[in-house]
């Protein structure tokens, strides 16, 4: 780490030529370690990022409750197309393009400047941890059918923050380790599902699937549903400098995570409506437990949850990883004090895990939906900076290299953004009063909390250091990513 000094530039360039515009390419650039822990390779970083998003159909059941099993299953299959797919593919690019742990917070600050990237940062880690404060929640609740008495109370407190303890711990031994953990649950958490598809088989009524009221649809919790379960794609970019090779390794982990994410949650819906007869007010948190009770008995029940106690683990740990390596990255680029880049002896950033798993336990008292519609809320104005910043990039600097380019140009790159921008649009439009209030007040921090900081480093209150490892993103917003080019 060096104290703010724009002098000494690491960057190297390579010249050539592509269509008549100079074409640059930007080292690989990785965070300064501590220590030589391995970095994560591509098995381990497909179910990170299928943790990230979706870590398996516990939690879909909302949906079907919202809009009937047809819409539930349409939306499941439709949605990937208008949301995870273009943010998966903007991911690629840009994670490619920057590899370092400040992921989307950088890609903001080259092209927009460094006020609009902390905001970023600010909105991103916030609607994370909000996100992971769902996992003891959704934990709790399919085990409390098992155990009545996590339901409410002083034992479900403590359950609380004994499990976020426990995970926490995970997180701070070290991210490869978090990695392989994942590939484990992941496959434990998804092989009931496949065993109950078999046996439901006899059962399968196909008309079932189709049944649909258009006139009694929730449509507040049926986008919010279908947007808290297909999004977070982004999140893996704050671990792109932990990441082996992440010019190759992060396109492919993206690629097969999306087919895993998505038959992850239509096969189970599949299953689920088809075997069973149709009763809305049922399908809620849990209830897949309930279902393979039916379908294949007790025995099946208590897999299930034990499935879902292990999807639950999977998430925290992975969204954990993400937010907290997220502000070790800001603090390597000087956008946070100098403390946030320390690391652990294991890799790990030390204080980034405090302060998000401290986040997780004050923000564990609101309900299941109104986490859900407050981190969509604000994850919904980290999306629009990036699409903002995506855009910008190719517009301004089109030569610059992208280890991966999504095979499209100026246009085809500002209409891959109009379908999910419309859709953040509707799901800011039916937010309710009191999420949008919440909400903002969050925003309006973020944007109190730069300049104060920045106030807070002219004083020499606090110290901020920027990695001589890292590119600057120093000037303006046109000339960010042009500091990055020698």
């Amino acid at each position: 780490m060096k104290l703010r000094n724009k002098a000494n530039k690491q960057v190297s360039t390579a010249m050539g030529e592509e269509d008549g515009a100079t074409y640059v390419r930007i080292n690989d650039v990785t965070s300064p370690r501590v220590n030589s822990a391995r970095k994560v390779s591509v098995l381990p970083l497909v179910f990170l990022i299928f943790y990230e998003v979706s870590g398996g159909p516990f939690g879909v059941e909302d949906s079907v409750q919202a809009a009937g099993p047809l819409l539930a299953l349409v939306g499941f299959l439709a949605f990937p197309f208008i949301w995870s797919v273009p943010e998966a593919l903007i991911t690629a690019e840009m994670g490619t393009m920057f590899p370092e742990d400040s992921g989307y917070v950088v890609w903001v600050s080259s092209a927009l400047g460094d006020f609009w990237g902390f905001q970023q940062g600010w909105m991103k880690w916030l609607s994370g941890v909000i996100d992971n404060a769902l996992y003891p929640v959704l934990f709790l609740d399919y085990l409390k059918s098992a155990i009545p008495a996590l339901a409410s109370g002083f034992p479900r407190v403590t359950a609380t923050l004994a499990l976020t303890t426990i995970l926490t711990y995970m997180n701070y031994r070290g991210l490869t380790i978090v990695g392989w953990v994942a590939v484990l649950l992941g496959v434990l958490s998804l092989l009931p599902f496949v065993v109950m598809g078999f046996i439901a088989i006899p059962k399968l009524r196909p008309s079932r699937w189709f049944a649909v009221d258009l006139q009694s649809v929730d449509w507040n919790l049926y986008l919010n549903t279908l947007f808290w379960n297909l999004n977070y794609w982004d999140s893996i970019s704050t671990l792109a400098g932990e990441v082996d090779n992440p010019k190759r390794t992060l396109p492919k982990a993206l690629f097969f995570a999306l087919i895993l994410v998505v038959c992850g949650y239509f096969f189970p819906l599949l299953i689920g409506t088809g075997s069973i007869p149709l009763d809305r007010d049922l399908w809620t948190d849990g209830y897949f437990s309930d279902i393979a009770k039916m379908v294949g008995g007790v025995w099946l029940s208590f897999w299930i949850q034990g499935a879902a106690a292990m999807s639950n683990m999977g998430m925290f740990v992975a969204e954990m990883s993400s937010d907290s390596f997220q502000l070790l990255g800001m603090a390597e680029r000087g956008m946070l004090p100098e403390f946030f880049a320390k690391r652990s002896r294991y890799g790990t950033p030390l204080i980034g895990i405090l302060f998000s798993a401290s986040g997780v336990i004050l923000l564990s008292w609101l309900t299941f939906q109104e986490i859900v519609a407050a981190e969509n809320f604000l994850y919904c104005f980290g999306m629009i900076l990036e699409f903002i910043a995506f855009v910008k990039l190719r517009v301004k600097h089109p030569a610059a290299s992208r280890p991966y380019r999504i095979p499209v140009g100026t246009v085809g790159s500002i209409l891959i953004c109009i379908p999910p921008t419309l859709l953040i649009c509707v799901v800011l439009a039916i937010s309710s009063l009191k999420v949008m209030a919440i909400s903002l007040v969050a925003v309006a921090i973020g944007l109190v909390m730069h300049p104060c900081l920045k106030r807070a480093e002219k004083r020499r209150w606090l110290k901020f250091s920027e990695s001589s490892d890292l590119p600057d993103l120093d000037g303006s917003a046109n000339e960010n990513t042009e500091s990055l080019i020698n």
